[in-house]
């Protein structure tokens, strides 16, 4: 099975970037991040056409998450437990049947958390608990689960073409590390990193030429639980997709999973 992630950054707009890519990659799975629409808006048929089964988390404008899925889901849940108060499209879960069992996919979108020292970084950080929790009560089920999307954390200084850069960023700040580290703790792998070494950057910024110069940073990802990680295949990073017309500013991430 090949579970991809991408933030597809407004997906009305990139819709025909989407569809190419898709055709291209031929995922099993794709986690999209910042669809930036209502479910009614999302062009479900389009994808429908190429055999995937559509669940969507949206709001007007802003944020949004969905699963793709050649096989449909047996199970769909919406909104990251914790907080009843928290309106903020994140997260969207699937529980997909296999020839081997079944799988748990999620695609998240973590708060931005910018800038630092505002309420918007302090949420970013209480979501990280609160999915922090969340996982911690999955993984007791001992089964294969991928926690796929958009993170916005800068795990490691070689996540960066330039660390300095972000420095200031919430990003790139100790707390969002640590509370990265304490969910990869909980039993996680990182699976683009625990299959390569190179900067395998997944996001490039739109100004000053961020993307002929390769000052990229690596914040979409897929962890895998243990019983994920035993079945890891290959991982990859489409980063000529960054190259097309109209591209978002992240390229698609892929994991292949003996499932």
């Amino acid at each position: 099975m090949k579970i991809a992630t991408w933030n597809i950054n407004g997906v009305r707009a990139r819709i025909d970037t989407a569809l190419a890519w898709a055709k291209e990659a031929t995922p099993d799975v794709v986690c999209l991040q910042e669809i930036k629409t209502v479910d009614e808006g999302f062009p479900a048929e389009a994808f429908e056409a190429l055999g995937y089964n559509v669940a969507t988390h949206g709001q007007k404008g802003f944020n949004g998450v969905a699963i793709l899925s050649k096989r449909r889901p047996d199970e769909i849940h919406r909104r990251l437990p914790g907080d009843e108060t928290d309106e903020q499209s994140r997260f969207i879960e699937a529980v997909i049947s296999t020839d081997r069992g079944a799988v748990r996919i999620v695609s998240l979108y973590l708060p931005n958390g910018n800038p630092v020292g505002t309420e918007k970084f302090a949420y970013k950080l209480a979501w990280m608990r609160r999915l922090t929790r969340w996982t911690e009560d999955r993984l007791a089920l001992e089964e294969p689960l991928v926690l796929a999307g958009d993170f916005n954390v800068i795990p490691e200084p070689r996540d960066a073409k330039d660390p300095s850069a972000w420095v200031d960023d919430a990003l790139y700040q100790p707390e969002s590390r640590q509370a990265w580290r304490g969910l990869a703790h909980l039993g996680l792998t990182d699976a683009v990193r625990a299959s390569s070494d190179a900067p395998n950057y997944t996001f490039w910024d739109y100004q000053a030429g961020a993307y002929q110069r390769d000052h990229g940073i690596r914040i979409d990802h897929l962890m895998l639980s243990p019983q994920a990680a035993d079945r890891l295949v290959a991982t990859g990073v489409d980063r000529h997709v960054r190259g097309w017309e109209k591209p978002s500013d992240h390229v698609p991430v892929w994991a292949e999973l003996d499932l």
